[in-house]
């Protein structure tokens, strides 16, 4: 399997001696708020890679392609460290994480760890009738969610797929009224009552803080 040809790395700089340093490889959703956090605490020796947030649409092929990126990005770091929760995988990636002796994030998925993925699941049991976003996917949500669903062609599928859920929780990054009215407008689409919860970066930030 070839490394996806929209894998990008973006240098955030290195240490000035060339060691030290590390490679967040994340999903491609969290490229805004990961580098937003290099940014804010001056982490000037890890760069980050992100593999595409469609795979998401695929969860089978996270492990590979994470495995692929870890083995073409190893020589040249001291240590990598994989943005992920299991986002479908079964445990699939963990396996995988272990077998090439990287670290991951260990939540099940970006919504755990942004609203902090104990909160999360101590909600779980009583809102398993709720559909969540995050900053990204209140931006991409035609991209992500309308079109890969088909709904933009066949409207009257909206029941079948979110006729179960009855709430859009919104997982608010930032205060960006913007992306809220965005939210807002997802809700109203799919039928839903609406939501926000400002999380800002959750757990993410103290897991890259402990690689730095």
């Amino acid at each position: 399997m070839s490394l996806p040809s929209s894998d990008i790395l973006t240098h955030e700089g290195a240490a000035p001696d060339g060691n030290g340093r590390v490679l967040i490889l994340a999903c491609g959703a969290l490229a805004r708020e990961i580098a937003a956090l290099i940014r804010l605490n001056d982490w000037h020796h890890m760069d980050l890679a992100c593999l595409p947030a469609i795979l998401h649409n695929h969860p089978d092929r996270i492990p590979g392609a994470v495995g692929e990126a870890v083995e073409h990005h190893r020589a040249t770091y001291d240590r990598i460290f994989v943005a992920y929760g299991d986002c479908g995988t079964a445990g699939t990636l963990a396996g995988t994480c272990d077998d090439l002796g990287v670290e991951m994030i260990p939540a099940p998925h970006c919504y755990a760890f942004f609203e902090g993925t104990e909160t999360f699941q101590s909600r779980s049991a009583h809102e398993f009738t709720a559909f969540y976003l995050t900053d990204f996917l209140a931006r991409q949500f035609d991209a992500f969610v309308i079109r890969p669903l088909g709904l933009d062609r066949h409207p009257e599928l909206r029941d079948a797929y979110f006729g179960h859920y009855t709430k859009l929780v919104y997982l608010a990054q930032t205060e960006d009224p913007d992306l809220t009215d965005h939210a807002r407008e997802a809700a109203f689409r799919l039928g839903l009552d609406f939501e926000r919860r400002l999380t800002g970066y959750g757990d993410l930030g103290p897991a890259l803080a402990r690689q730095a």
